[in-house]
């Protein structure tokens, strides 16, 4: 048995509640949503795949993406909901041998991106928060560390996990890396309306940092528009979206949206990739879209 998911804090998290209900006994298969879609990935009868699009060669699933829901029931949960952690801990309820409800609250809000100011401009005061941002979810080298976060969740709290050796090198990294992306982001941002438009294709690799810090920076703004390469060939292009979780006056859903341009999401925030040749019609599609659906506030 395998657990199929995607290299984020709530596919992390739904790794290490599998492992404690279920019995896995092949490293966990790594992927992005976009190689789900596109069938790229070869899906055995018993996998598990959670947090990321539905397969029907999979022997269970659990997902809360609004673009993946299913019209018919499917063997395993599905439910819109702050995170896909959250429909695994439920469906699982009564069977775990530790109490993980701090864990999936604070998953429920990283996912959903449910943070106050203070956490957005200094998640190094938050623990979940930074750990969360220690993540690099494109970079498969980075796989013996999601695994180690595996083990550490499923008994610690994060309060003593950054204080793990491993986990706080990355910890003061990420503090470094954020400071960095803070300067970049100013750097490679222009206001359209109440849209933010990064555009990071002049980086290569794209900078990492806090995704939540644009909020702060661009107050008037109610939702983020971030382009990026997906590639070292830069053949495709990444356009995350995200609202503001400062500025509540979009009136997009983000994931419906972007199920428009072969991608998709939460209701709040989501991605699509396709070939940069078609990106002079999809982003200036994408931010009209954005712009035209602003409501006012009083």
């Amino acid at each position: 048995m395998r657990i199929v998911t995607r290299p984020d804090f709530d596919g992390i998290v739904c790794a290490t509640l599998l492992h404690e209900v279920e019995k896995i006994s092949s490293p966990t298969l790594w992927v992005q949503p976009s190689d789900m879609q596109k069938g790229l990935v070869h899906i055995e009868s018993t996998d598990i795949i959670a947090n990321l699009p539905y397969h029907e060669g999979c022997g269970l699933w659990f997902d809360h993406h609004v673009t993946n829901q299913p019209e018919t029931p499917k063997k395993g949960a599905f439910r819109v909901a702050p995170s896909a952690a959250r429909v695994i801990y439920e469906y699982y309820k009564g069977r775990f041998r530790n109490n993980h409800e701090v864990l999936i609250r604070q998953t429920d809000d990283i996912d959903s991106a449910n943070l106050t100011l203070d956490q957005t401009l200094y998640p190094e005061r938050y623990p979940h928060v930074l750990l969360s941002m220690t993540i690099i979810g494109h970079d498969l080298e980075e796989i013996p560390y999601w695994e180690h976060l595996i083990r550490l969740l499923g008994h610690s709290p994060a309060e003593k996990i950054i204080m793990d050796p491993k986990v706080a090198v990355r910890c003061r990294e990420t503090e470094k890396r954020n400071i960095v992306f803070k300067d970049l982001l100013l750097r490679h941002t222009r206001l359209q309306g109440h849209v933010t438009v990064t555009d990071f294709r002049s980086i290569q690799p794209p900078p990492e940092g806090n995704r939540f810090l644009v909020y702060s920076l661009f107050p008037e703004a109610s939702v983020s528009v971030k382009i990026r390469y997906s590639d070292p060939e830069r053949s495709n292009i990444t356009v995350s979206v995200g609202k503001s979780i400062l500025n509540d006056t979009c009136n997009v859903n983000i994931g419906k949206m972007l199920s428009r341009f072969d991608g998709g999401g939460h209701a709040g925030a989501g991605a699509c990739t396709f070939p940069a040749s078609e990106s002079n019609r999809r982003i200036p599609e994408i931010i009209k879209i954005l712009q035209e659906n602003h409501r006012m506030e009083d």
